[in-house]
Order: structure tokens, then C-alpha cells, then sequence
């Protein structure tokens, strides 16, 4: 057994797999939330059992994995330290392009770069602070969202502002959910049973947040997340892009503060903004029931994605396989049908039977006659940490 543990750590949650690499099997997940609170909570699975869980006062980050590894003794699953402990970070900014064993300066790279991920890094950092002083033997190591986006030139990355001022305060496109779209389209290559390096791709990660990429040959070219995950398509709570100058607008002529408009674009936008909710199940729902602000919401929601691929498909040169995944991804079959309906230009041809078809397997869900393979691969962004951490600790032997 090769045990690998994978943390997420967010602001007040901590989400965790243990994954024996021998054969990329989970022998145990979970989740901490409501750390700092008065009712904090511990959902702790195993295969083939039902979930512990314990609810109690959680004061921090450390409580929370003290918790997890109790559990893991009384469950089994992780007899001694893991080989490797695997952590997500969301920001890498351009200091890290690939996944990193984590030591005192690389800790100090990540905290420096608190600027660009306010929400996400700090949260990241705890997590990494916490396993470093349980498994001080162990390697830790960070795999960053933006890592995969690297790849992209500067035409893609680089925003037309000032050069100076854009490069001193590091604004220019990063990227998110890397690990995510890397694993899909290694899983969609393989499905094809094509070379990854001979495939032009646009995957589409949605979820609550959202983001498309355009793949060529592996490598991300392009991506529609900008300097923070706030940008690209409508997502659930976030507006995605829009004209730069409703900002000054809200501020001017509605009095918002900036911080009341970064809630408001962050939290209070996207589908919930447009329909009242983010849980794209509930617009569905009004949708069919006659709300017309809900079917405008999944109108627009879809449209920008159906954009989004045209321009991706233009960027590459070519298209070989349009690739969803994640929530609404993986299950949306209207979404993906709406999505697939408008790109019949590009040879797009969606088989509706298919599509219908629930299953967590990868599968083709385009016609036999499409130009284009339309696919759906459940992503796992866990496993791909895992993977990328144990291949860079035997990397640096």
C-alpha cells in the first residue's frame, strides 16, 4: 500500500481522501466543517460502512486534522504516516508551474502570494502549517489550481492595461481548477484512444464555480478564468465576465463601497443574481414552472458557455472533442444539450439518447456522424493531486 492523503483545506472546513496509490482506490474520505465554531461537524467514510460522525466544538485547523486522524484509528486505513500528503492551493500566481515539495521558503512563495487568493491561500497555508507539524517526516507537497494554466502564452494571459503596473501587481490571467481540467483530458484521450499530444480540447469544469479551457496537445492555451476565480462564465454566485466599467457605475451611481461590490460580484451574482438561486437544480425547477427570470438565467448561463467554446475552438485552429465534467457537467443533460445545440457550425452533433443516459463512467455522448466528440468524464481532483504528488516526490527520489 502506497497511502497517499489529500487535503483541501478551506476557511472553516478541511476535506480529506486517503487514496492507496497501488491501486488508486479511496480508503477513506471525509469532511471538518464549521471549524471555529460552536457546532463543528466530522463526516468520516469508509468503503462498504456507514459514515462516523461526530459534531462538537472544532476551535482550528489543527483540532480539525486531530480529529481526522482519530478517526482513522478508530476505522483503520492509515496505520502510520502516509507516504506523501497532497495539498490543493489555489493560487500559485507565476512563481509555480508545476505540483511542489513544500519547505520553509516555498511556504514563505505561497504566503506572499495572500494577495491574489484573500479567501483561498491563508485557508491553504493552515493546512500545510497543520500536516507539516503531524508528519514532520513526511513530504508535503502543494498542487496549485493555476499550475496547469502555465502553459498558456502571453496573447492569452496578458490583460491590456499599463505593462508596468500590470507587471508590479502581478494582474494578468491565471486560471483555476487545473488539476480538474488535467485530469480530464488525460481521461478523454485515453477514452478516444488517441495520443494526448495529437488532441485540441475545450473542457468544461461546471459547477457552483465555472471555467473552460482550451487544451492543445495537453498543455492549456487559454482559460476563462482571469486574475481570480471571478471571471469567465456565469456561475453560481459569481457574475463572471462583464464590462469593467459597472464597477465604477455601482460605485458612482449606486454607492456601493468596494468591498460591497466585490460581495456583490462574488456572492450575490451569477445564477442566484439572476434566478434567486444558485443550486442550478432549483432554477431548473422554476424554469418548468413558468418563472421567466429562471429561464432567462439558464438561457444565459448556457449561451456564455456555448461562446466561450466557439472562441476556444477558433483559438486551437481545430476541434477534436468538446469534454464536461464536474456537478452540472457530469449530470446536466439540458445543460449540456443547450450547450451542444448551438455549435453545429463546428460539427457538432449530439445524440439525444445518449445524453439522456445517466452513468459515472466516461462516455460519448455525440452522434456516431459528429465532427466533433462531445464527452462526459467525472472528474477527480483529489486523485489527480495524488497523482501529481507522489510523481514529484519520486521525482526528487
Amino acid at each position: 500500500m502506497i497511502p497517499v492523503l489529500v487535503l483541501n483545506a478551506g476557511s472553516s472546513s478541511l476535506k480529506y481522501q486517503l487514496i492507496d496509490m497501488d491501486d488508486r482506490s479511496v480508503t477513506a474520505s471525509g469532511l471538518v466543517e464549521r471549524i471555529g465554531e460552536d457546532a463543528g461537524r466530522l463526516e468520516h467514510r469508509t468503503p462498504d460502512t456507514e459514515p462516523l460522525v461526530e459534531e462538537g466544538k472544532i476551535p482550528d485547523h489543527g483540532a480539525a486534522l486531530d480529529r481526522v486522524l482519530a478517526a482513522f484509528e478508530r476505522t483503520g486505513g492509515l496505520a502510520e504516516a502516509p507516504f506523501v500528503v497532497g495539498h490543493r492551493v489555489v493560487h500559485g500566481g507565476d512563481r509555480f508551474s508545476g505540483p511542489t515539495v513544500v519547505d520553509d521558503d516555498v511556504l514563505a512563495e505561497i504566503r506572499d502570494l495572500v494577495p491574489l487568493a484573500p479567501l483561498h491561500n491563508p485557508a491553504n497555508i493552515a493546512g500545510i502549517e497543520v500536516a507539516r507539524s503531524r508528519f514532520p517526516d513526511t513530504p508535503q507537497v502543494a498542487v496549485f489550481d493555476t499550475a496547469f494554466h502555465a502553459s498558456m502564452p502571453p496573447r492569452a494571459w496578458r490583460y491590456a492595461l499599463p505593462r508596468a503596473l500590470a507587471d508590479r501587481l502581478q494582474v494578468r490571467r491565471y486560471g483555476f481548477h487545473g488539476a480538474s481540467h488535467a485530469y480530464v483530458a488525460r481521461q478523454a484521450a485515453e477514452h478516444l484512444g488517441r495520443p494526448l499530444a495529437e488532441l485540441d480540447l475545450v473542457t468544461l469544469h461546471l459547477g457552483n464555480g465555472a471555467s473552460a479551457t482550451a487544451v492543445a496537445g495537453g498543455r492549456s492555451v487559454d482559460t476563462s478564468m482571469g486574475l481570480t476565480p471571478l471571471g469567465g462564465l456565469v456561475m453560481g454566485t459569481r457574475s463572471g465576465d462583464l464590462d469593467p466599467g459597472i464597477i465604477a457605475h455601482l460605485h458612482r451611481e449606486g454607492g456601493l463601497d468596494l468591498d460591497e461590490i466585490d460581495g456583490v460580484l462574488n456572492k450575490e451574482s451569477g445564477l442566484k443574481g439572476l434566478a434567486g438561486s444558485n443550486d442550478l437544480r432549483e432554477v431548473h425547477r422554476r424554469a418548468d414552472a413558468g418563472d421567466a427570470d429562471a429561464v432567462e438565467a439558464l438561457e444565459v448561463f448556457c449561451y456564455r458557455i456555448r461562446c466561450t467554446v466557439g472562441a476556444y475552438a477558433a483559438a486551437l485552429g481545430r476541434l477534436d472533442a468538446v469534454v464536461f465534467t464536474a456537478g452540472i457537467g457530469e449530470n446536466d443533460a439540458d445543460v449540456r444539450a443547450r450547450v451542444c445545440g448551438g455549435l453545429a457550425v463546428l460539427g457538432v452533433r449530439l445524440d439525444e439518447a445518449r445524453n439522456a443516459a445517466r452513468s459515472r463512467e466516461v462516455r460519448t455522448i455525440s452522434s456516431d456522424d459528429s465532427a466533433v466528440a462531445v464527452l462526459v468524464v467525472p472528474t477527480d481532483e483529489e486523485l489527480e493531486i495524488a497523482e501529481q504528488s507522489l510523481a514529484v516526490v519520486r521525482a526528487n527520489g
